[in-house]
């Protein structure tokens, strides 16, 4: 063993504060992205006073891996005071923070090592468990303090500027919601004068196949008439890598693979299992695996009004099949889209260009960013070979 490693359960100890007093607010669960997250559980006629309360720089973990993937659900609360997990939980906490910083604790348990340890490590004829004592025999690098809070600092710098990132990312993309909503639901784009088309009173007339009055220069087409609808190909998922084009299955990037089916960015729909419905927006230079459908439409000023025509509508109504729910191209390929004048599409081009190429560099600053973030885990993997 190195020298620098230490026994973690020579720095940490169980918590078991029970929530005597019934709270029932700020129920909290674990993901395997390892934070903590709204509880979704069915509580009714639950025993609240046998829940655990977690509180800030506490961590809680889950025992039990099976069923959770390759990842171990463990998360450190530091952005509320408390909150209450189930019995089911394991709570613990630093026992001296001057030892041992809760937050560089937690960039280990972040590490696709330790999740491949506790996974192996786990035992148990039913389920697999990873319990407390298994927990406390986890070796890893303690430096000292100074160096933990260096590393947790850089980590933190970066976080910090991608949660920026997101939330201007996130505002952009209200914008364009609003501004969507504005000219083709409300119908108050700008007209020939510049002033808005409904309200001053342009020509509306009433279209059977969608059932409302549209601007007299729009026409209704079918989906199947403004891109051509596909599946996407079949990609064993044995054949993903680390490094390569960005694959997408039916629920956004799976991983990468050395070759892309598309050189530039796509709609696409998932159209298998529990994600069936969802629009997303691929990359350039991207993989869609056949989890998903694609609406083809390389026309510049065409592509970007389907693209926000797919973001805003739902596609819900269109799923089939219970046990395993699905979209198919027969389902949706004659949905009705009601279709702007090129004129129209043309000044609708031009002003969601410049969002959408904000939303793309500041995406493109987070990816950089997330590998960043990777380096400085790489710190602790430095003080391994160190030791």
């Amino acid at each position: 063993m190195k020298s620098n490693y230490k026994r973690l359960g020579d720095y940490i100890r169980l918590v078991d504060e029970r929530n005597s007093i019934d709270k029932k607010e700020n129920l909290l669960g674990v993901s395997v992205s390892k934070v903590f997250i709204e509880s979704i559980a069915n509580t009714v006629g639950t025993d609240f006073t046998t829940y655990k309360i977690v509180r800030k720089n506490q961590f809680t973990y889950i025992p039990d891996t099976s069923r959770r993937g390759d990842k171990i659900g463990v998360a450190l609360l530091e952005d509320r005071d408390e909150g209450l997990v189930s019995q089911a939980y394991t709570v613990f906490e630093v026992i001296d923070e001057e030892q041992l910083l809760p937050q560089y604790l937690m960039m280990w348990f972040r590490r696709p090592e330790f999740d491949r340890y506790a996974r192996y490590i786990s035992h148990g004829s039913v389920r697999e468990i990873f319990s407390w004592e298994d927990m406390c025999d986890v070796q890893l690098p303690v430096p000292s303090i100074s160096k933990q809070k260096e590393i947790v600092d850089e980590y933190n710098v970066i976080n910090n500027r991608i949660a920026l990132n997101n939330e201007f990312i996130d505002k952009l993309n209200e914008a364009t919601q609003t501004i969507y909503s504005k000219w083709f639901v409300e119908y108050e784009f700008p007209d020939v004068v510049g002033q808005p088309y409904k309200s001053n009173n342009n020509p509306m007339v009433f279209n059977a196949n969608v059932e409302k009055n549209i601007p007299s220069c729009f026409e209704v087409k079918c989906l199947s008439e403004v891109c051509n609808i596909v599946y996407g190909k079949n990609l064993p998922t044995d054949k993903l890598m680390n490094k390569g084009y960005f694959v997408y299955g039916g629920n956004g990037i799976i991983g990468k693979y050395k070759e892309y089916l598309y050189d530039r960015e796509q709609v696409i729909i998932a159209c298998r299992g529990a994600a069936s419905g969802k629009i997303s927006v691929t990359y350039p230079k991207s993989f869609v695996t056949n989890n998903s459908i694609v609406f083809e439409n390389s026309v510049d000023f065409e592509y970007r009004y389907l693209k926000y025509f797919c973001l805003n509508n739902s596609f819900q109504n269109y799923i089939t099949g219970s046990a395993q729910p699905q979209i198919t191209i027969e389902n949706i390929k004659d949905i009705q889209v009601v279709w702007p004048s090129k004129s129209v599409m043309d000044n609708f081009n031009k002003i969601m260009a410049i969002f959408d190429n904000k939303i793309y560099l500041m995406e493109i600053e987070n990816m950089n960013l997330n590998t960043l973030k990777e380096l400085v885990h790489n710190k602790i993997s430095i003080l391994e070979v160190a030791g």
